[in-house]
């Protein structure tokens, strides 16, 4: 039976301005993206006449017509797609292989393993160090380099530890463990399958990180066939290495072709992040069902 609870004037003034607050963050995080896409849309003329876009002005295509006609940018999108998905599964094969040891009751040294782990997130041996590894490993200049000096992230272990001890019910692996179950099969018939919320969050951070990577490829790459796309953004947003794209030269008609660079700003913009926003609506069933996994019932 229902009960017709009656709300106070002070409850229903507080989900009012509950509302409104919330309508106006989500603008104030949604208009910065709203902008560059229709600014990508537009004609790059007019976006100095209009700083303030709701919608496209001018409509047209030209930016991306020439980004598409830009070899870089697509060989830059095959690199990081390769590096991106290769990386992240040596991420989620490592933080796996690390947590559920840890996570495990009867693994004995547990504590000073996590100690050692953790130990790793405040202090490192620095750039040089790293890089002289790399080196000696002849990483240099291969995607090796990108993928395996970072194969496991010690926070993300611990976090995915951490659900591995809460979510997975101890009567589980008790039973599973009198049916005549191991270790590998209670890891991989039992415990993943329940784990894929904090796996497709682990797919999600560790995806973001290789995709917006570009330091680690500006110090060990050489070779520009093998740049990933944000190095290429680098260039041209921060460097404004646009010379080859716009056909800029001085001369005549140099303004328009520098309102041309600011058109092809943002269409690079919405192209580079256009993985990652068709990435998190296929994840985010995976982040609802993750609340009631792992429950016990009584």
């Amino acid at each position: 039976m229902l009960l017709n609870i009656k709300r106070t004037p002070g409850e229903k003034l507080a989900d009012i301005i509950i509302l409104v607050l919330s309508i106006l963050v989500t603008i104030v995080i949604l208009y910065p993206l709203i902008f560059v896409l229709f600014a990508s849309f537009s004609d790059p003329r007019q976006i100095w006449d209009k700083p303030l876009l709701l919608f496209p002005a001018g409509f047209n295509l030209d930016s991306y017509a020439k980004v598409f006609e830009n070899s870089e940018i697509w060989s830059g999108y095959a690199n990081t797609l390769l590096y991106a998905l290769v990386g992240t599964a040596i991420n989620i094969m490592m933080t796996v292989f690390g947590a559920y040891p840890l996570s495990r009751k009867r693994f004995y040294g547990k504590g000073l393993f996590t100690l050692l782990f953790a130990f790793t997130m405040f202090f490192s041996g620095g750039l040089i160090p790293l890089y002289l590894v790399n080196k000696e490993l002849g990483l240099l200049n291969t995607m090796w380099a990108l993928v395996l000096p970072g194969a496991i992230s010690a926070y993300n272990m611990i976090i995915m530890r951490t659900y591995f001890q809460t979510r997975i019910p101890v009567e589980l692996e008790e039973s599973a463990y009198v049916d005549g179950c191991n270790d590998y099969h209670m890891l991989f018939r039992i415990v993943l399958p329940l784990s894929m919320p904090i796996i497709a969050v682990m797919i999600l951070f560790y995806g973001v990180g290789h995709w917006n990577s570009y330091f680690d490829a500006m110090i060990y790459l050489t070779d520009r066939e093998k740049f990933p796309l944000q190095l290429i953004l680098r260039e041209i947003l921060v460097q404004n290495d646009f010379k080859e794209m716009a056909g800029i030269s001085v001369g005549a008609e140099y303004a328009d072709q520098m309102m041309v660079k600011e058109g092809l700003k943002y269409a690079i913009v919405v192209l580079s992040a256009l993985p990652l926003l068709l990435l998190y609506p296929l994840l985010s069933r995976f982040f609802e069902k993750g609340i009631m996994v792992g429950a016990i019932k009584g």
